[in-house]
């Protein structure tokens, strides 16, 4: 029943603005995780929010929702200062955070940029100068463009500390005091901590740099899945590929799924595996649609016993009767391999 799907697109009940849910639909999201249940709505009222929540659980989409949903009322093109800062203590995580903040705000007109280290200032920098509403970033390269009066940060409308155990277990406390001392005081700005462990740090800081915020906590889904036999070998990248070889010719494969981090090396597997006679299917977030379906089609009926995929193309991936998953690179996020091998 092609009705039963519609009817339970749970961020309907939010009443987002138009332009937000289009955003929400491009995602793919239609059921809210406990984070997002348990948080948007205290969020959207105003308050300050503690969430007890791991990578994984939604938690980015919880509060990008919500601050693109008030700074639609506040969109102003002329504005150059940015009134949302998003602190996130590596620069994967601030990458992730700014490529789902993309996709969320694609239909907003909001201006978003990511500031990090290991890349040269000057691109970061005219970004800021030209205009931004929303900056995502790493607390060392912030303070130092911060420092250097290209980010002004006196207009902080909605502060986002991201994964706030790590970035003090990295050693950023004297850097976060500095960003935060910065920012407008915490009853002119809502405020957002999101962390794995809410321990004394993370209270310290709830307790002088926000505004009586609620606690929220979600548990951590089943970790790994059941009956699953689990091997792991210890291999350069120059054998990976000799060692999948092996596998095949020692392992009956049945049906097999492997997962690469990157499209290029998905691209590459499948050319090196037909150059030793092995077919195999291709999935990468870059492929349209229909193809993708079409190679899924192909490999259900097992026209291919293999299919190589990256993340973006295997989330919600169901097929029955897979023998063998191969995690061919680690994935960067504990959560993916869970979803890669269940």
């Amino acid at each position: 029943d092609p009705h039963s799907e519609e009817d339970v697109d749970e961020f309907q009940g939010l009443d987002l603005p138009a332009p937000i849910y289009a955003g929400i639909r491009d995602a793919g999201f239609r059921r809210m995780t406990p984070i997002q249940s348990k948080a948007i709505p205290f969020l959207m009222a105003g308050s300050d929010l503690c969430g007890q929540a791991q990578t994984g659980t939604g938690k980015t989409a919880t509060f990008l929702i919500t601050i693109f949903t008030k700074l639609l009322d506040m969109a102003d093109p002329k504005r150059k200062v940015p009134l949302t800062l998003i602190l996130a203590p590596t620069r994967e995580l601030a990458l992730q955070i700014y490529r789902e903040g993309e996709q969320l705000g694609a239909h907003t007109g909001l201006r978003l940029t990511a500031i990090y280290g290991g890349e040269g200032f000057k691109y970061q920098e005219d970004t800021l100068r030209a205009g931004v509403d929303v900056v995502v970033g790493t607390p060392g390269r912030l303070l130092d463009i911060a420092r250097r009066r290209v980010l002004d940060l006196s207009k902080i409308r909605f502060l986002v500390i991201d994964e706030s155990d790590r970035l003090l277990d990295m050693g950023f406390w004297d850097e976060l005091y500095d960003i935060l001392r910065r920012l407008p005081p915490p009853k002119k700005r809502q405020s957002m901590l999101f962390s794995a462990t809410l321990d004394h740090r993370t209270r310290k800081i709830a307790a002088s740099h926000m505004n009586q915020p609620k606690n929220v906590t979600v548990k951590p889904e089943q970790v790994t899945a059941e009956g699953i036999e689990q091997k792991i070998y210890y291999v350069s990248r120059e054998q990976k590929f000799p060692l999948l070889l092996g596998i095949f010719a020692k392992e009956e494969v049945p049906k097999g799924l492997i997962f690469a981090n990157q499209k290029v090396t998905v691209t590459w597997l499948v050319k090196k595996l037909k150059q030793h006679g092995i077919e195999a299917g291709e999935l990468t977030g870059d492929i349209p649609q229909k193809t993708r379906n079409r190679v899924l089609e192909r490999f259900k009926e097992n026209e291919f016993k293999l299919l190589v995929a990256s993340d973006v193309a295997s989330r919600g991936l169901h097929i029955d009767d897979v023998t063998h998953i191969i995690n061919f690179d680690v994935p960067q996020d504990p959560e993916d391999y869970v979803h890669r091998i269940g």
